[in-house]
């Protein structure tokens, strides 16, 4: 295993606040923070289909995102419903580690739009202990 996914894995591997960015269809660039988790290649975060995000992302899939010294391009692209049997190791691994606050009211599950966002990572740079990644 590469070294930045190592350490990937160890500092985002759990509930994380990351900034996301899109771009609309006028150009105009958008950016919000996102509660997400890295998985080998890639983020995940549970978002709603019809929002301003995966509106988007729907128009344009290349999107940034950026935490915890990190920042890279990744490619979004929406998994469906959280339900589905396709989803099932993800939608596990997003409960367990949004579980402080995932049955706050703000996620429905019985809503077909509650769906996952995989954020694919294409290129980045990460900084540890002195020691900047570039992928």
């Amino acid at each position: 295993m590469k070294k930045y996914i190592e350490i990937l894995n160890e500092r985002f591997g759990k509930d994380s606040l990351m900034a996301l960015a899109t771009v609309d269809s006028k150009g105009m660039p958008w950016v919000r923070t996102v509660n997400a988790i890295f998985y080998e290649d890639s983020f995940y975060t549970i978002t709603y289909a019809i929002s301003n995000k995966m509106e988007h992302i729907k128009n344009n899939s290349n999107i940034a995102v950026s935490g915890e010294w990190f920042s890279g391009h990744a490619i979004g692209e929406n998994l469906g419903h959280i339900r589905l049997e396709k989803n099932r190791k993800i939608a596990d691994m997003l409960r367990k580690e949004f579980s402080s606050w995932y049955d706050n009211g703000h996620t429905n599950e019985d809503d077909p739009n509650t769906v996952i966002l995989k954020m694919k990572l294409t290129d980045g740079t990460l900084f540890d202990n002195g020691t900047k990644y570039e992928f």
